[in-house]
């Protein structure tokens, strides 16, 4: 089986790949289902959805207002608080949201992606909910890593920054994450960040020293109510510049002389580039104001970034004020964060290589993403052959669906099947109202899709009343959920080929050979040489590939190799 290693450097010898043509690279989706307390109002709701459109969406550019007052309520856990709140929006029906985006210098690696998957699905959800969002997200293209990396390989810092932007947002299509309203890069908005320097100069915050320019942490009495730490607790050299020029250790850069070879501003202070936590505060003024809804991350921002973007805002404008502090847990190696400076990390494309991107998508929504994720094969595999399952049941609703008209009218839907939708769609409503809990969701799903291959294969569900009705219904209802989750194919087929193909790779096969084997145990049942029958299938399913014998004959689909199997049963 192929495996994933660790790269203790930065790639230095990079491949390019030309951008993604997927159908997928559709900006919208929308999910037209509300849910309303009533069963009466909500099963009307669910019987409208199912006379739409066979392709539901949600809808990125705008919302109604007063779809998103009759929708169900938002929790979110807000860690300025450090409570669960009510998620209400400074303007009715429209939500300001800004997330913090990579600093371009080299690949993304997977503790990236699984802040971007993760604010997706919220700003998916908000979609659902009926809101209008507008949501930013910028590039980091000035900075010192980008620098380092540019002399290393003798590279104009921004052009190189510009290529892995470009590389990022190649990853965020694989991975599904639907485009921001902007993206604003940080060498695009000198006069914002200039300015906003310039009035907290004015406002006595800050100090010049030498062409620098630093914030004076002493001047906000509240510095550090974000992070909860303590002023004494900040140490110099901690992700804080050592300078001795400094009043306190703890101050930070507002702005940067410029230093030989390195790309420069001018401004009022002389020539240099801003510091890192300043483009933030700047850009997210320019987009939502000063005053907006939603701010996130990864948990690792909470100090210094977010914590120093609070105080700049605030010493800019004394009006500033962010309503919901968000942020994701990290992704783990062997219980330590991944990250490029601690070099323990995998690129998002180097998990792609061996894995279909939406069983990434699964194996980060698997957990809460408030808490850490613990990197391993065995939840990639166990993702892997989730996700297979989820489409490959979808995939045969569609086969039989096709050779069906349905048409929903009243009474069309038997009872249990009623039933069975009110269920999910209380979990639905109750999960990802409870601070996005995914997790929950995604394990609701098991019992639609049992319900539905029993209607597709067993007897006893072929024989069910009006069963394609019920098939239809919540083969819809299932395809709802997963557009919410971001986790919806171009199609079905599409994706299930491309999980086999994902699957071969790993286990270093062709489809070819592995037929060439289905025939070897064909022969040797037909001999009643079982022995040779059984080595067989052990042999494949040591590599991830599980034979499925049937009337028809024998097929093959990806599975969770033995070995990890074995594995995942021991952890448990």
């Amino acid at each position: 089986m192929g495996s994933l290693y660790r790269y203790y450097k930065p790639l230095t010898s990079i491949c390019f790949s030309p951008p993604p043509t997927k159908s997928y690279l559709l900006h919208s989706i929308k999910i037209k289902t509300h849910f309303s307390p009533t069963k009466k109002t909500r099963l009307h709701r669910f019987f409208t959805s199912l006379t739409s459109s066979s392709q539901p969406s949600i809808k990125t550019n705008g919302g109604d207002a007063s779809a998103a007052s009759q929708s169900s309520e938002l929790w979110l856990y807000n860690t300025m608080s450090r409570k669960k709140e009510l998620f209400k929006p400074k303007v009715e029906g429209k939500v300001g949201m800004y997330v913090c985006g990579v600093t371009a210098y080299d690949l993304s690696h997977i503790g990236h992606a699984r802040v971007y998957v993760t604010f997706d699905v919220l700003l998916r959800y908000l979609k659902h909910l009926g809101y209008d969002v507008h949501y930013v997200r910028n590039f980091t293209d000035v900075d010192d890593k980008i620098i380092a990396r540019a002399n290393e390989l003798g590279e104009d810092p921004i052009s190189l920054s510009k290529r892995y932007c470009e590389e990022f947002l190649h990853d965020m299509v694989y991975l599904h994450c639907l485009p921001p309203s902007v993206e604003p890069r940080v060498s695009d908005h000198m006069p914002q960040i200039i300015d906003m320097i310039e009035r907290i100069l004015e406002n006595g915050y800050a100090y010049r020293i030498d062409g620098d320019v630093y914030f004076s942490v002493d001047k906000l009495p509240e510095y550090g109510r974000l992070s909860g730490r303590k002023l004494e607790d900040n140490r110099a050299g901690e992700r804080v510049a050592v300078d001795s020029r400094k009043k306190n250790p703890a101050d930070f850069a507002l702005w940067k002389s410029a230093k030989e070879g390195e790309p420069f501003w001018d401004s009022p202070w002389g020539p240099g580039r801003p510091g890192w936590h300043i483009e933030c505060s700047a850009m997210s003024a320019a987009y939502l104001g000063h005053t907006f809804d939603i701010h996130g991350g990864g948990m690792d921002l909470v100090f210094p970034h977010h914590e120093n973007e609070i105080a700049q805002s605030c010493a800019a404008c004394r009006d500033s004020n962010i309503s919901y502090w968000v942020h994701n847990g990290f992704v783990t190696i062997d219980s330590e964060k991944m990250s490029k400076s601690l070099g323990n990390f995998f690129t998002i494309r180097q998990v792609i290589d061996l894995y279909h991107p939406l069983a990434l998508r699964l194996f980060l929504l698997g957990t809460h993403y408030r808490s850490s994720v613990n990197y391993s094969d065995v939840q990639l595999e166990s993702a892997s052959e989730r996700i297979f399952y989820i489409y490959q049941t979808l995939h045969d609703c569609e086969n039989i669906l096709s050779q069906h008209r349905v048409a929903f009218e009243k009474d069309a839907i038997p009872p249990d099947t009623i039933n069975d939708i009110n269920k999910f769609h209380d979990t639905f409503v109750t999960s990802m109202s409870d601070d996005l809990h995914t997790p929950v969701l995604l394990s609701a799903l098991s019992d639609p899709l049992k319900i539905i291959n029993d209607m597709l294969h067993t007897r006893k569900g072929k024989k069910q009343t009006k069963r394609i009705e019920s098939i239809a219904a919540l083969e819809k209802m299932v395809r709802n959920a997963l557009l919410v989750l971001g986790l919806m194919p171009p199609t079905y087929s599409e994706a299930l080929q491309q999980l086999r193909e994902k699957a071969l790779r790993r286990a270093k096969l062709t489809e070819d050979q592995i037929l060439q084997k289905i025939k070897e145990r064909t022969v040797a049942r037909k001999d009643k040489d079982y022995e040779k029958s059984d080595a067989i299938r052990k042999d494949l399913a040591a590599l991830g590939i599980a034979l499925m014998d049937s009337p028809d004959g024998t097929s093959w689909r990806p599975a969770i190799p033995l070995a990890l199997q074995e594995q995942q049963v021991a952890s448990t």
